[in-house]
Formats: structure tokens, sequence, C-alpha cells
């Protein structure tokens, strides 16, 4: 009986230490979709995973960006979670860990502190603990191709506002169209128009009406709206890009229709991986330098993945998904997917001239603000994103953009 005893004890804790169960496995979801740029990342990861853990099976869904959102909201609610799932920071996991679905990965986390620092926990923390995975970090890109602004006189991307504007009215002039922006996936729009309340208000002023309480009542983002509004009319965007989505501007981007296309610089190892396209990325210039300056950026830690509250074995899974998440960061940085969120402790020398230029424009910058439907929560963001369309719809202009927002937020 004692060795009988022993052994149900040693096979107990064998089972202990694996981050599932042997016949179910471990559910995830997330958004890296086949046409994702991050798809690569999360296929070699988890095939890294599963070399290093064979009895534990990983069954992964991919979700399209916006559906995924109400997906995950609703399995919240409904308190039908995966044990695994891929967030947004801020407000938007912030909302979940409010609601108690989520699982604190303090203790997880003291097994990677040294190769997670802290302040890339930042935005995953709430009331000083942390619930959240960071990947990679990203920023809003102003992408250019080089070939089509030489058609028109300019070697390289526009560096002022004004020049900017004179290089879209020769592009329009030539037939050519200056942006693509997928009115269908209002996330993208966003792109466009908080850069240019950023880079017209300051990014203190806008990261105050994202997360410290300021209100839209700002006539100062009301101009900005504005300036966005008069470039949609002189015909710097494309007019079919009101009913398109994100795959298909960016094909059309790549395929020379557009000159510039403004973006999150996860688009970097796609866009340096296509041969013959001379891309360049640089940041959206200055509107007004009394109020703004360069070095002020959108982006930041967004991506993360999480733990279920609910989840199976949840600290053990919780270890599993801190590993995997340092994996994803890997090859999502080698990739040319973002900047690493985890320290580097492997050979990176083969990352693309396009992600460096990145990491040059972030190790230059001294302020960023992280993308609005982030940032907000979700009650305020769904209120935000639909203004947003209205604006690139034409439905409302810069006045008519605040007022809503102070009615309906503040």
């Amino acid at each position: 009986m004692k060795k009988f005893l022993a052994m149900l004890l040693a096979i107990v804790a064998v089972l202990g230490l694996s981050a599932c169960g042997k016949d179910d496995g471990l559910t995830m979801w997330c958004i890296a979709t086949k046409s994702d740029s991050n798809r690569h990342s999360y296929e070699a990861a988890i095939a890294d995973m599963e070399k290093k853990y064979p009895d534990t099976k990983l069954n992964w869904e991919a979700i399209e960006n916006e559906t995924y959102k109400q997906k995950i909201k609703a399995a919240v609610s409904g308190n039908n979670m995966p044990d695994i799932f891929f967030t947004w920071s801020c407000a938007f996991l912030g909302d979940f860990v409010k609601e108690d679905k989520v699982y604190c990965l303090d203790e997880a986390y003291k097994g990677f502190a040294d190769k997670l620092p802290e302040k890339m926990c930042k935005n995953t923390t709430y009331n000083g603990k942390k619930y959240g995975v960071p990947l990679t970090m990203n920023i809003v890109g102003l992408f250019a191709n080089l070939d089509i602004l030489k058609e028109v006189g300019y070697d390289d991307v526009p560096a002022t506002y004004e020049e900017l504007i004179e290089c879209c009215n020769k592009l329009v002039a030539a037939g050519k169209i200056p942006f693509g922006c997928a009115g269908k996936e209002t996330w993208c729009v966003t792109e466009y128009l908080e850069s240019i309340i950023e880079k017209s208000i300051g990014a203190k002023a806008l990261d105050d009406i994202f997360m410290n309480g300021a209100t839209w009542d700002n006539q100062d983002v009301a101009k900005a709206v504005d300036i966005f509004q008069e470039m949609i009319k002189n015909g710097y965007f494309d007019p079919d890009g009101i009913s398109l989505g994100n795959d298909d501007v960016k094909a059309n981007f790549m395929a020379g229709k557009y000159a510039f296309y403004m973006n999150g610089t996860w688009n970097c190892g796609e866009f340096a991986g296509k041969e013959g396209f001379n891309v360049k990325v640089a940041e959206f210039p200055v509107i007004d330098s009394s109020k703004a300056k360069l070095g002020q950026l959108i982006g930041g830690p967004s991506d993360t993945l999480a733990v279920a509250k609910s989840a199976k074995d949840a600290e053990n899974t919780a270890k599993y998904t801190l590993e995997l998440g340092q994996l994803i960061c890997k090859y999502g940085y080698l990739d040319g997917c973002g900047l690493p969120a985890w320290t580097v402790d492997y050979n990176a020398d083969s990352v693309n001239a396009l992600t460096k230029s990145v990491a040059e424009i972030v190790a230059k910058s001294d302020y960023m603000v992280l993308f609005g439907d982030t940032a907000m929560p979700a009650d305020e963001a769904g209120k935000y994103l639909e203004q947003v369309a209205k604006v690139y719809g034409g439905e409302v202009d810069g006045a008519g953009f605040i007022a809503a927002l102070k009615a309906a937020i503040r």
C-alpha cells in the first residue's frame, strides 16, 4: 500500500508540471489569421512549444480582428472563455480584469522577470498586479512607395506637413492616389486620424483625452478632424477605400496603387520581403509646432496574451503562456512584425532594414500615445469608433465630432 501511494503521488506530481491535461489540451484564441503579418510567428512559436512539451496539446483558433473583438467580449460575458486568449492592453484587457475573469500572472512572472522588463508590463498591470504577457510593440508608421514619389520629383518622404501637402497635390495632378485607407475596418481610419490629431494638439493632450479623463470638447481636435476631411475632399484618399478591408488596401499599396499607407509597423516584414518594393517608413509630420513635435508617436506595447481565470491548471498554464509569448515575440521581431517587448537573447542580425529604421524612430521618441480604441474602456471606444467612421464617411465635421463625443463620453 505504501509503494502504491508513493507511486500515485509521483504520478500526480508529474501531471502537475504539465500545462494541461493530455486528453483535452489547452485552447487559445488569437487574431493571427492566415493573412495576418504575425501568422508565422505564432506557427513557429507553437511548433517550438509542441517539441518541448509533446504531452501538451494546444488547440488554437485565429479570428479576424473586428470579429474577434466581439467574440472575446461575448465569451467573457458568457463565461465561455478559452484558456489562453489574445487581447490588447490597457482598457481592453482592463475591462476583463475588472470582471475578475483573468488570471493574475504575478507568481508565474517571477520565473521570467530576467527576460521580460518590468516597464514592458506597464500597460497590462492593474492595481499593481500583472495580467498580460506582452508580445511585440508597434507604432503607426507613414509608409511611402519611393518609386511613385520619384515620379513627382521626390527622392525621400516629405519631412514637413507643408511638403507632404505639396507632394499630395502633385500626385493628384499626375493621376496618382496619395493614400489608401480601409473604411470597412474603422481601426484603420484611426491610424490616420489619431496621427493627425496628435501632430496638431500634442501627445500629452491626446493622451489626457484617451486615458486621463480630459474632455473631447477641444477646438484643436475639431480643427484636426477638419484637416483630415479636407485631405479627403482634395482627392488624397482612394474613394473606393470606404468599402475596402485592410487586406485589400494593403495589397493595393504593395501593387503600386497608392504612394502612402498609414498603418502599424507590424507590416515591415511583409513589405521588406516583397522583391523590388522600394518602400520607406517615417513618422507623420508635425502640423502645429506650437503644440506638437517629432518624436510623439501613436502606439506602444499593446499586443498581449492573457490567461482566463477559468483555465485548466491556471498556474502552469500561466507559465506556458509566458514561454509561448516570449517565442512569439522572438519570431515576430525576426520576421519584422514589431519591436521586441522581451529581452533579445538570440542572434537578430537577420532583422530587415525597415524594422531597424522603426527602431531608430522609436529610440528618438519621447512620448507614445496608445491606440485610442485600446486605451479607452470598451464602451467609450465603441462610441469613439462610431464617430470616426462618420468622419471618414463625411457624415460629421470636426465640430460635430467633438460635440457627439462630449455628449456620449465627456
